[in-house]
């Protein structure tokens, strides 16, 4: 499998609509949506423990640009400019940490936060070298965020995801956040997509 999520510009071949992609969906899809519960309820520590140790957590900036120039300069590169997110477990657990102290400035009082998934597809299915299924996935999301009275946010974007088998459970691996606002709206980007 590729270093990288297969995304748009790149797009693989579509998989096989056979039962085992049913299944594997299936159980892709309640990862997911156990995910945004976990978020929702503010059980961070346990998301955590939904996370490869080898995590890449990248939300890139993303321009307006003239037309046809979208797959070349429409999105900021991991590692070669600047990024909203490029994170990996250890800077997550540390961010989760900041929160968990009742002191952050931008999460204190805690915000409320409802995230919707949808529209999951896999996109490709490998086993690594440890033997452990490695699934690409798509998803689109809605996310509402509410703090204090009258600060209101929505994030609205797609999502590429490398989700991991292990002996475990299913852990995400590789997450490629889009959120679709080339100027953020929102006064902070305190919580997890």
């Amino acid at each position: 499998m590729q270093d990288t999520i297969e995304t748009p510009q790149a797009a693989a071949p579509r998989l096989a609509r056979d039962a085992h992609y049913y299944e594997v969906k299936c159980e892709i899809e309640e990862f997911l949506y156990d995910e945004a519960n976990l978020l929702d309820e503010r059980r961070f520590q346990e998301w955590l423990q939904t996370l490869a140790e080898d995590l890449r957590y990248f939300m890139p900036m993303e321009y307006n640009v003239k037309y046809g120039e979208h797959a070349a300069r429409e999105l900021t590169r991991r590692d070669q400019h600047m990024s909203w997110f490029n994170e990996g477990k250890w800077s997550l657990g540390k961010r989760v940490e900041q929160i968990l102290t009742g002191v952050h400035w931008a999460e204190e009082p805690l915000s409320r936060v409802c995230r919707m998934v949808s529209n999951v597809q896999l996109k490709a299915m490998e086993t690594n070298a440890a033997g452990e299924l490695e699934v690409d996935v798509t998803s689109r999301f809605l996310i509402y965020q509410n703090r204090c009275e009258y600060e209101e946010y929505f994030f609205v974007g797609d999502r590429f995801d490398r989700i991991r088998r292990t002996a475990g459970g299913w852990k995400l691996a590789q997450r490629e956040i889009r959120i679709h606002q080339n100027v953020l709206l929102a006064k902070n980007l305190t919580i997890f997509f």
